[in-house]
This record gives structure tokens, C-alpha cells and sequence, in this order.
């Protein structure tokens, strides 16, 4: 239903931002990294709207390669919105679209929600169909304003851990996560992605 909403951002929280439109209907939307966005930032959010018997939600993306993968993961048997989110969040569009095509299920278990045979799944159903986005991804970049944080460091490291969290790794990964990340100066935005390395490698 939705391409995409244009507006300002009101509200930021670990999973999710509100998007103010012009006509003054606030989106609740949920992206991969809400720390990407600062308050009353001014934004044009890719969205994907699901609708189930218990949801009505927003899904925001950066770009529209990183929204047609979420469309596609969602088509595999075991992933749901939650654990595509987390697979786009902790992965660079063309370095998921070569771990798929290449097989390597071992790159896609290191995600939270998607086990060996999910990751089967995954390589099974979408193998030799991702041959229109190899070259999209790898143009693909973010354009989303990195937040100009004012907050202490620690603060920021909290609010990364807490979206972490979001996107459903588990305690005591964020645990090792964090400590090495304490002392790690850096915006919101910069310790989620930093984290989603560390977690991603193993």
C-alpha cells in the first residue's frame, strides 16, 4: 500500500522511530537501526506495511534494494518480519545477496531467529533468483543522516545495546557485546553498527 513516507522524526526508541507527515498523522515504523535518525530530522523512509490476523506494521528501509530484500527474505518458509529485520540490519545489501548466491549458510546463522535449517531455507528458495540485485546492492548506500548524539558515551552504548536487544540477540551475547564496546566513544548509530560486527563475527 505504502512506497515510502516523507516527514519529520518525533520519537526515537531501541526498535522503532514515529514518523510525522505533513498532514500530522504520526507513522510508527520500524527500521533496522532507529539510531540512524535524530529528532526532528527531516526523512524519506522506504516502508513495507504488514498486515496479519494480530499486526498492522511499518517496516522503514534506507533505500528500496534494502526494502525488495526484506520482501524477498519474508517469502522463505521461517522468516518472519522480525528476523529479516535483523538479517538487513547486521548485513550490507551486497554482501548478503553474494552469501546467498555463493551458498555460505554459515554467514547466515550467525543472525538471530535463523537457524542451519532456516539458513537452508533461505539458500534454497532464493538461490539463482538474486541476480537483479547483485548489482543494485552493491550501489546500494545508506542515506539515512547518522544522529548527532549530544549524550555521554555510556548513554549511547545503552541505547545500542537496548536496540540490539530490538532486534532479538540474546542476553548474554550482548553481554560479551558490550564489553567490548565499554569505552568506545562513538554516536548511537556508530556503536549499533559496531556491535552488529562484533555479533556477526562471532
Amino acid at each position: 500500500m505504502y512506497e515510502y513516507l516523507k516527514g519529520r522524526i518525533t520519537q526515537i526508541a531501541p526498535g522503532a522511530i514515529v514518523l510525522e507527515t505533513k498532514d500530522g498523522v504520526g507513522y510508527r515504523i520500524y527500521p533496522a537501526n532507529p539510531y540512524h535518525f535524530e529528532v526532528n530530522q527531516e526523512a524519506q523512509v522506504f516502508v513495507e506495511q504488514i498486515v496479519r490476523e494480530t499486526e498492522l506494521s511499518l517496516y522503514g528501509f534506507a533505500t528500496v534494494v534494502e526494502k525488495q530484500l526484506f520482501v524477498k527474505l519474508l517469502n522463505v518458509s521461517g522468516i518472519g518480519p522480525k528476523s529479516a529485520l535483523a538479517i538487513l540490519a547486521g548485513a550490507q545489501p551486497a554482501d548478503l545477496v553474494a552469501a546467498i548466491e555463493n551458498s555460505q549458510v554459515d554467514y547466515l546463522t550467525q543472525f538471530p531467529g535463523v537457524g542451519k535449517k532456516t539458513a537452508q531455507q533461505i539458500v534454497l528458495d532464493l538461490a539463482g533468483k538474486m541476480a537483479d540485485f547483485s548489482t543494485l546492492a552493491e550501489q546500494s548506500t545508506t542515506t539515512f543522516a547518522e544522529a548527532s548524539e549530544t549524550a555521554a558515551n555510556r548513554s549511547n552504548l545503552e541505547d545500542a545495546l537496548a536496540a540490539l536487544e530490538a532486534l532479538g540477540y540474546a542476553s548474554r551475547d550482548l553481554t560479551k557485546v558490550k564489553k567490548n564496546l565499554v569505552g568506545e566513544s562513538g554516536t548511537t548509530s556508530e556503536l549499533v553498527s559496531k556491535g552488529l560486527k562484533l555479533l556477526v563475527q562471532g
